[in-house]
Formats: structure tokens, sequence, C-alpha cells
């Protein structure tokens, strides 16, 4: 069965990729007349975003790239940059 949810009720939820990573919390909803274009992402503290983007405060993930929405949302791993902790140099980091 098909649940609508408020725009309202997505803001500071949590988001995690689809393999369990802790992504962020919704900032804000994009939209585009009446659909939802993209998620304004936060990078909250111990979140992979913020290991990812280091001083950045967010990122925009397009909705195309989201899988479910409920009391957390789930995104595609295909949204988060590619990262190794041990191989990133400072430029790789700052382009996403």
């Amino acid at each position: 069965m098909l649940r609508l949810k408020n725009i309202q009720e997505t803001y500071d939820m949590k988001v995690f990729t689809d393999q369990g990573d802790y992504f962020g919390d919704i900032e804000e909803a994009i939209l585009t007349q009446s659909k939802v274009h993209g998620w304004r992402v936060r990078a909250t503290k111990n979140s992979f975003l913020s290991k990812v983007l280091g001083s950045a405060k967010g990122v925009i993930v397009p909705h195309q790239l989201v899988k479910a929405v409920g009391d957390i949302m789930i995104i595609s791993r295909a949204a988060v940059p590619s990262y190794s902790e041990e191989e990133a140099p400072a430029e790789e980091v700052t382009q996403v």
C-alpha cells in the first residue's frame, strides 16, 4: 500500500545508504512545480558524508537515487562519492 508523506515530515530525517552507512540528515527538499527534484542532505557529525566532504556542509541528492522514505530515507550507494581513506587526495574529496 502506498503511503503519502508531507514534505515537512522529512526535515531532519536520517539518511542511510542501501548498504547501511549513515549518510546525513535531510535539510530541505528541492521542488520543481509539484515534484521533488532533489534533497539537500546536511553532513552531520559522525556521518559518512562529513568524512568525505571535510569542511563542506552537505550535498544535493537527486530524487531518482532515493530508494525508500519512511522513518528514515534510504538512498542508492551511487549517490555516495567514491572515497578511500588510504588513497583519497585532498583534491578528490573537495570535488564532491
